[in-house]
Order: structure tokens, then sequence, then C-alpha cells
């Protein structure tokens, strides 16, 4: 009973909205029933549904405002239309939650061989910390989705865009289209039922610099968040 108890406390906690992943919010709420619609689907079907619409409904932009809660939020991603891995990642999330899926955000540090070579300058280095992904709870697993790059990114990027069946985990291909080199799991930092945001600025700041990391900072805060470089107008790394 004691294990019993522990399993539904855990998945409780991954059905609850937070500030961030507020997935009980109307702009939520109305966003995931756009998707599924009224008909009753079992949980696979309509998180493969909700994959596909993050994917590619939001545009994928790295240049984001990492320091921000409101940049992880799910509400205000749906509003803005773009965000980098976390920011999508973060709205599968609330979006499986809305819809009764058990569903929590996992990270890892990966080598990304084809980012553009204006992302890698200011930067300062190809590979990314805390690259995140989502995690629902279907058929008594967790499954991992990845909704980062919408199928625009990846044919500028020359990778086939990534499916998500439900059953299998869904993670980047290690080689493009024409077998070079795209992605690299280098390091896992674990599955949250938040974004870890204090973990996140921390790991940045010994990874990249500190120096750097205030200069993103208040980078974006003169901007208001959002750089304003077209990430799908830079030179793609092949």
């Amino acid at each position: 009973s004691i294990d019993l108890y522990t399993d539904i406390t855990m998945i409780n906690e991954y059905l609850t909205a937070t500030k961030i992943i507020d997935s009980d919010s109307p702009i939520v709420l109305d966003y995931a029933k756009g998707v599924i619609g009224d008909n009753i689907r079992d949980h696979i079907e309509i998180a493969v549904s909700l994959y596909n619409k993050v994917r590619d409904d939001i545009s994928y932009n790295p240049y984001v405002a990492y320091h921000l809660e409101e940049t992880y939020r799910a509400s205000n991603v749906i509003n803005v239309k773009k965000g980098h891995c976390v920011s999508k990642a973060s709205l599968l999330c609330a979006l499986g939650r809305a819809c009764g899926i058990p569903t929590r955000l996992g990270f890892a540090t990966v080598r990304n061989h084809i980012a553009t070579k204006q992302l890698i300058q200011s930067m300062g280095s190809n590979e990314f910390a805390y690259h995140g992904y989502t995690e629902f709870f279907l058929n008594n697993n967790w499954v991992i989705a990845t909704p980062a790059f919408d199928r625009d990114t990846c044919i500028r990027h020359r990778v086939e865009p990534l499916e998500f069946d439900g059953v299998n985990d869904s993670k980047y291909q290690v080689y493009n289209n024409d077998q070079n080199l795209f992605m690299e799991y280098l390091d896992s930092h674990g599955s949250y039922s938040d974004v870890p945001l204090a973990e996140m600025i921390d790991t940045f700041r010994s990874k990249y610099g500190n120096e750097l990391v205030e200069k993103w900072i208040r980078a974006f805060d003169l901007m208001k968040g959002f750089a304003k470089r077209r990430f799908d107008q830079e030179d793609v790394v092949n």
C-alpha cells in the first residue's frame, strides 16, 4: 500500500498546474480543446495529436529570455507563437495535464552539429545545456516526446521532422539527411514536474561563464524577451 500511495502522489504531481506550466489557464484549455475536439479518445492518440500541433504550430526560436518565467509559461508560448525547446516542452507538458495525462519535463545537455553560425558564436559553443523535452505517462510508461524543431526548421537544416507515436521515445536523430552528425545527447539532467529555472541559470553560468550569461540577461531585458535576430534566416552549419 505504501508503493501505491507513493505512485498516486507522484502521478498527481504531474497532473497539477504550476505558475509556469499553467495547465488550468483558459488559454491552454481552449488550445487543447481546439486540438482534440470533443471526441473521447485514448491518451496515446491525444498525446500524439498534441505533439504534432505544438511541433509545427509554435515556431522554433532559440533567442529567448532564458532567465524569465514568462518565457516558459505555457499560455504565453501560445500567445507569442514561438519559443525554444524548453518553452515548447513546457507548453506540451501543460497541454498533456490539461487533457488528464500525467506529464513532466526532461532535460539533457546536447551537442547540436547543425546549429547556425550566429547561434554558436553568441553562445561560444555548440553544446546546449538543459535542452528540454516532454515526458508523457502512457500505458504505465514514461515516453519522451521532443517538439522543439518545427517542420520548416527541419527542412532548412536537412533533417526529417521528428515523429512521435506515443509508444517509443522520440529523441533527435544522430544523423541528418546527408548522413552528417546532427545531435548527440551528452548528459541527462533528469525529470521535473516544473521548469527548474534556478538550476538552469546556475548551470548556464558554470558552463558558459558568468560574464556571458549576464550579457545575455542585459540584452534580453532591453529587448523585452526576444532578440531581433531571425534564426530562420541565419547561416546553417552543416
